[in-house]
């Protein structure tokens, strides 16, 4: 019974430091830092979220850029489900959504013969990718010119504005955001 008292306040101590005061002190800090970033990195078109630059946006209307597959469950782009499909490259289902995403692809443009770029027929990591090759965007880049009425000059600008360099410019590859690609696309009147 004496050891009852010191393990409750020790429970207890333990409890509101760890569980209350540090997470509240490392949300303040994010918040006063990297405001934009604890924030969830939420894009705001006319007054309105249209997304996070963290997490993948699916669509499949031809008038915008698609990124990767997703293999979340449930539907495309679930953040509650975030994960990879883990099918091996022999795996008949991998073959299966790969075929399927290529021949809605050819659908989409039909008059596109190009080698179709390997990020638009497979799924990433963990699934909300929100990024696609320079490589893959400007696959797309007349289908979206031609059911935008722009040229095609004009759209591989905004994929150009769009590309990200390499994390730090060592770690990774080019990238580009889809949903900040397809909102810069939004935004031409």
């Amino acid at each position: 019974m004496s050891m009852l008292r010191p393990a409750l306040v020790t429970f207890f101590g333990l409890t509101l430091l760890a569980g209350i005061a540090y997470p509240l002190a490392v949300t303040g800090v994010a918040g006063l830092c990297f405001p934009r970033q604890a924030g969830g990195s939420l894009l705001v078109q006319d007054g309105q979220v249209r997304g996070s630059a963290l997490i993948a946006q699916p669509t499949e209307d031809p008038r915008y850029f698609w990124g990767r597959l997703s293999a979340t469950g449930g539907f495309p782009g679930n953040a509650d489900a975030s994960g990879g499909s883990n099918l091996s490259a022999y795996n008949p289902a991998l073959r299966l959504a790969a075929e399927g995403r290529l021949g809605r692809l050819r659908k989409a443009d039909p008059g596109n013969i190009d080698p179709v770029p390997v990020d638009l027929v497979t799924a990433s990591g963990s699934g909300l990718d929100p990024h696609i090759s320079p490589l893959a965007a400007s696959y797309q880049a007349g289908r979206v010119a031609r059911l935008r009425n722009l040229t095609r000059s004009e759209v591989q600008e905004r994929i150009n504005r769009c590309t990200e360099s390499r994390q730090w410019g060592v770690f990774g590859e080019p990238r580009v955001n889809v949903l900040k690609l397809n909102l810069a696309l939004d935004a031409v009147r």
